[in-house]
């Protein structure tokens, strides 16, 4: 082969190798390691004046559900309402009749190519469907519906390997708003927040669906999905329930540390966020502390508890501790807010990302960060790009992805996680599912 023609056949290999392994997956809720950072290059720092560009959308019906996508396959799941009133309350338990479903969409162009329904009537408050975004763990993908089904399917054809329905299994109440705890996929076990007695979390075969230890009572489980920490040489699950941020031991269950943290309405959402040795977790009612963990042993002690003056008290979206900051929504303002993690001291506050411009009970956005550039999602589907420091909010860019489609205290909201992959976002409301491209160069 002439020198001229390996030349060529050399880079363009090799660009495609680059963009192959540059290319990045988001597996499950916040990304791959659940810590909304999105790793890939190539990705623009600021959203154009002339915006981004549309490649797909799909019709897909309600949901709260974030979407998760690995390779060429999106995974998300909705709700298709077939009787009762489906309109929003805080303190309305809704009685409606129909069905979830799972679906496996084509990355490419967002074309369906395996689906999973079943029957699922709802009692619970706003119901607008299920609220956990899929994980996708090797070969199989997991998601937990609104009133506590469990499904492990084969991601490539969809047969069901195992399931289980928590709620009755456990002897579990639904939880007013639904089932939210995404389930954790770590090692052999997949783990779950479901209530009951002595089984808060329980611990499965991620395999088989066996169960392998279940742990801990509480007045109700709370909505906060587990995760996992590493301080010092020990590796804990954290549990937050409704009465107590709890520490166990993944294998086997145990307690390692129990702290009192009780939000009002049983609302622990947010997931604990660790920075260094220090963990911090909040919620309504400004109710929230920091924690200082031990690196010999595993235990907790306070460093400082919230103010109505300081910190912030983050509900649907979990807050990003960057450089010793905490940036997060406030669920009573609405406000995105930046938090000095030493002593809780707020630096700034602003509506602009969230609200824009004015308070808002739960005003949400989304943060992710990419290299040195935050992406925001907010409830009025608008996509930012922008600077977090502890000096100041700076917009760079903004675009209107879709519409808000679900309702929240008299205003038109949309409260689902974005994915971010493949030099893409990934997101929906309740009437579909869009793809806009995130690439520096097309």
């Amino acid at each position: 082969m002439p020198k001229t023609k390996q030349t060529l056949l050399f880079l363009t290999t090799t660009f495609l190798l680059s963009s192959i392994t540059s290319a990045e997956d988001w597996p499950q809720w916040r990304g791959t390691n659940r810590d909304a950072q999105w790793n890939e290059k190539g990705i623009i720092d600021a959203i154009p004046e002339e915006g981004l560009e549309v490649v797909w959308r799909q019709p897909i019906n309600q949901g709260y559900s974030g979407p998760a996508v690995v390779g060429d396959k999106v995974y998300v799941t909705d709700y298709i309402l077939k009787s009762g009133d489906p309109r929003n309350g805080p303190g309305t338990i809704n009685q409606i009749q129909g069905t979830e479903r799972v679906l496996c969409l084509n990355a490419t162009d967002g074309e369906l190519i395996w689906k999973h329904e079943y029957d699922c009537p709802y009692r619970i408050s706003y119901p607008g469907g299920p609220r956990t975004t899929p994980t996708v763990d090797e070969d199989r993908v997991y998601t937990f519906g609104a009133e506590g089904h469990l499904f492990c399917f084969d991601r490539n054809s969809g047969d069901v390997l195992w399931s289980k329905q928590m709620r009755d299994e456990y002897k579990a109440k639904t939880p007013i708003w639904g089932f939210s705890s995404h389930p954790l996929v770590d090692g052999k076990f997949i783990y779950c927040v479901v209530g009951g007695d002595n089984s808060v979390a329980v611990a499965l075969d991620k395999m088989t669906g066996e169960e392998k230890w279940t742990a801990l009572s509480a007045s109700e489980p709370g909505y906060a999905p587990p995760s996992i920490i590493e301080v010092g040489k020990t590796r804990q699950l954290l549990i937050w329930d409704a009465d107590n941020l709890n520490s166990l031991d993944p294998q086997t269950g145990e307690v390692y540390w129990t702290q009192e943290l009780k939000p009002q309405y049983a609302m622990s959402i947010m997931a604990p966020q660790l920075s260094g040795d220090l963990l911090f977790a909040s919620s309504i009612g400004d109710v929230g502390a920091l924690y200082k963990l031990g690196s010999e042993t595993p235990s907790a002690e306070i460093v400082w508890r919230g103010t109505n003056r300081s910190a912030v008290y983050c509900a649907n979206s979990t807050p990003f501790i960057d450089n010793g900051v905490i940036f997060g929504n406030d669920c009573r303002s609405g406000a995105l807010i930046a938090v000095d993690i030493k002593d809780g001291r707020r630096l700034w506050t602003t509506f602009e990302a969230t609200t824009t411009g004015r308070p808002a009970s739960h005003g949400t956005a989304f943060i992710v960060k990419n290299q040195q550039t935050y992406f925001l999602f907010n409830e009025f589907g608008d996509l930012i790009t922008a600077k977090l420091t502890p000096e100041a909010y700076v917009e760079t860019g903004r675009f209107h992805v879709l519409e808000p489609t679900n309702e929240a205290f008299g205003r038109k909201v949309v409260w689902s996680h974005p994915a971010f992959a493949n030099g893409h976002c990934f997101v929906r409301n309740d009437k579909e599912i869009v793809c806009v491209s995130l690439k520096a160069d097309k």
